[in-house]
């Protein structure tokens, strides 16, 4: 595999982000970028011509990642050509199906089959239900087919997401991705790194992503009275205090950040499913355990490619909300265990898709680090 990055920002255009290399032919573009950028015509148009045989996979951010760099406002390239490795994508409005779960079976029927190696997912950050795509998607993908990926941002605003696969980005759109042979070494970990607190407690009344009891009362006058004066802040505050998820199947603990809150129903609406019979717990924010979670996570991208050439790094945007001026940490901590061996890219999310570690099942997360790993042999 060889890999060439470019970077544009505003004040200074189009540049190299490391060397170039000579005679470049890639096959595939990932790109990441600023929502506002991202629109520009003209901008999308180059990317296009730096490249002109690749395809092109992507979507809008809550920050980019490039190398071990985190920018705002830019676009960041990642052109890769493989040697041995085919790839195959598609995308779907969401006006094309009755649901999410429907979108996830559709993309996943799309894709080849045979010699299907790994899937990876970029999704509508703000209308899409992410367990339910990704239970859409594992239902018509081969038993053992891993899943990465995460969900589209929009920075602090919070207003449109944009998706793209091959086509100009868009709103309302979920593209998945392709690797086919046997040549392609994948890795991949997610880890959160908050610290519990309060009672673990039984989810009593939820309908997917909605909770409005827990051990039989109001979810939102539990959260009020633990989060005291912090409450009046909710939905936004929410991000400082996600809740812990197990039990009902869950292979670990699944985070959820609360995006919205109903006076009314006294109820509280999540990232992610938080099922009837699961057990929840609040948690709340630790700077040092968070960095330590993004290490745990390259740790186990490494169980199955001890020594990558590219890492997708995904980290949510409530995380970068937390870290504020130590976000970078995180991202030299990946690199810390990833080695100068591994080029970086990535963005900042509404939401991650990963199993936690090698051989479980893939989780809609919220509030982890999720690292997919590649090396061609």
């Amino acid at each position: 595999m060889r890999i060439e990055q470019k970077l544009w920002r505003k004040t200074v255009g189009w540049s190299d982000h490391g060397p170039r290399v000579d005679g470049l032919m890639p096959q595939l573009l990932l790109v990441f970028g600023t929502h506002k950028c991202l629109q520009e015509e003209v901008i999308f148009e180059e990317i296009k011509g730096f490249y002109p045989d690749a395809h092109i996979f992507g979507c809008s951010t809550a920050g980019e990642i490039c190398a071990t760099s985190i920018f705002e406002d830019s676009i960041a390239i990642t052109a890769l050509e493989f040697e041995h490795t085919q790839i195959e994508g598609q995308q779907i409005q969401l006006n094309q199906v009755q649901n999410s779960f429907q979108a996830g079976e559709y993309l996943a029927s799309s894709l080849t089959h045979k010699d299907l190696s790994h899937v990876l997912v970029l999704s509508d950050g703000l209308h899409v239900n992410g367990s339910e795509l990704l239970q859409g998607l594992t239902s018509s993908l081969p038993p053992g087919i891993a899943i990465t990926g995460g969900m589209a941002g929009d920075g602090v605003s919070f207003e449109e997401t944009l998706v793209f696969w091959d086509a100009p980005p868009a709103p309302d759109t979920i593209a998945v991705l392709g690797f086919y042979g046997n040549h392609l070494k994948v890795g991949y970990g997610s880890m959160g790194g908050f610290d519990p607190f309060g009672p673990q407690r039984l989810i009593t009344r939820s309908v997917a992503n909605v909770l409005y009891e827990m051990d039989g009362r109001s979810a939102l006058e539990l959260y009020k009275k633990y989060l005291g004066e912090h409450a009046a802040g909710l939905p936004a505050t929410g991000v400082f205090f996600p809740l812990s998820i197990s039990g009902q199947e869950v292979a670990g603990s699944l985070v959820r950040t609360i995006l919205a809150v109903n006076e009314e129903e006294q109820s509280l609406t999540f990232g992610g499913d938080v099922p009837t019979g699961a057990y929840a717990r609040m948690m709340k924010a630790n700077l040092d355990r968070l960095i330590d979670g993004a290490m745990s996570a390259a740790d186990s991208s490494l169980a199955n490619n001890n020594s990558p050439e590219l890492a997708i790094l995904i980290s949510c945007f409530g995380r970068r909300s937390i870290l504020k001026q130590r976000t970078e940490e995180e991202v030299e901590a990946v690199s810390d265990v990833l080695g100068s061996g591994c080029m970086f890219c990535g963005f900042y999310s509404y939401g991650e898709i990963s199993p936690f570690k090698p051989g479980e099942k893939p989780e809609f997360h919220n509030q982890t680090m999720t690292i997919t790993t590649f090396k061609e042999v």
